[in-house]
């Protein structure tokens, strides 16, 4: 059998990065739309050996498509998600429009694919991508040693905000070197050769929303008794999230243990060599599917806790790779009819 599809938001980062997973993964299409605002009509996308000219969300029409990957930010997600899903399409939005509705599923589908047994406003949400290879860690070593406490410390690189926050790295980058002046604009401070401590806005507690994002989705996918608190940096690195993670979990634990659990979990790969260059760095996770783990180590000061450090590419199983995997999971599960 084979699907009807729609990407919403296909010029972006995102958008070209599902296009790409889906020609990769041979995902079964009958028939590939490529959608944007109007503004982007007749642009070009490339899926796979194919060309695609864009076109206009507005103007679509969904009766009959089976499926839209969405990532085209909060505000169109949270107007046209409900339009499309009442159509009779399964939308899988990337944006933060639906990750706490009570009514939407949050899914990574290696952790919680049970959740897709219930989806009643035809919408499937993605995690925040900090949350999705954080989770894709933390499953196995729940189930195993149950989670108390989780501190994290993100360095998300500028990927994550997009192809302007991509260019702005790169300009800056370029006048640093050729002593020309120092443009602002996608972020709060220069991000070339600096580190920023700020990820979105801050809210009322003195936590920044990502932060907040990271906590709130782990309890939704995961447990909510699961106590986090994070500190989300921005570096100036273009494509991979790295996070330090400390564990406190409720159960004796060891990182040889740690070790083995994380090894046989889908989706995970160990790279953990006590010598120079042992680990995983966003460079080498670039392009990558599996969400890498390294540094696994004894945390003494605490009873039960471990370090250890995560990495991943965050434009494929923090955004694309995880919603075309969604997709892949309601077919096996039969949640999804064919055109």
């Amino acid at each position: 059998m084979a699907y009807k599809v729609a990407v919403v938001g296909a010029t972006g980062n995102v958008g070209r990065a599902m296009l790409n997973v889906l020609a990769q993964r041979e995902f079964p299409i009958s028939e590939m739309a490529a959608l944007a605002s109007s503004r982007s009509i007749g642009r070009e996308v490339s899926f796979g050996d194919h060309v695609l000219k864009i076109k206009s969300l507005e103007h679509y029409d969904f009766r009959g498509t089976d499926i839209c990957l969405m990532s085209a930010g909060s505000t169109v997600a949270k107007e046209w998600a409900p339009k499309i899903a009442a159509q009779g399409c399964v939308v899988i939005d990337n944006s933060s429009a639906w990750r706490m509705d009570r009514g939407v599923p949050l899914v990574v589908p290696e952790v919680n694919a049970d959740a897709l047994n219930d989806i009643p406003k035809g919408i499937v949400a993605n995690p925040n991508c900090s949350t999705a290879q954080l989770v894709m860690v933390l499953k196995p070593l729940h189930d195993a040693f149950r989670i108390r406490r989780v501190v994290v410390s993100t360095y998300q690189s500028v990927s994550g905000a997009g192809n302007e926050a991509m260019d702005e790295l790169f300009s800056q980058t370029r006048a640093v070197f050729v002593a020309d002046p120092i443009a602002q604009g996608k972020f709060t401070k220069q991000i070339a050769f600096n580190v920023i401590p700020q990820i979105d806005v801050f809210l009322d507690s003195g936590v920044t929303k990502e932060e907040w994002k990271m906590a709130v989705e782990t309890q939704k996918i995961l447990d909510p008794d699961i106590q986090l608190t994070a500190t989300c940096v921005r570096v100036p690195v273009f494509v991979g999230h790295s996070e330090s993670v400390n564990i406190e979990f409720e159960l004796p634990v060891t990182a040889d243990r740690a070790r083995a659990i994380l090894r046989a979990f889908p989706g995970v790969q160990v790279v953990d060599k006590r010598e120079d260059g042992g680990y995983v760095t966003p460079i080498e996770c670039a392009g990558e599917d599996a969400t890498f783990v390294s540094r696994i180590r004894k945390d003494p000061t605490v009873e039960n806790g471990l370090n250890l450090w995560i990495v991943a590419d965050n434009l494929r199983k923090g955004a694309a790779l995880n919603a075309v995997q969604i997709a892949e999971t309601l077919i096996k599960l039969k949640l999804l009819r064919a055109a």
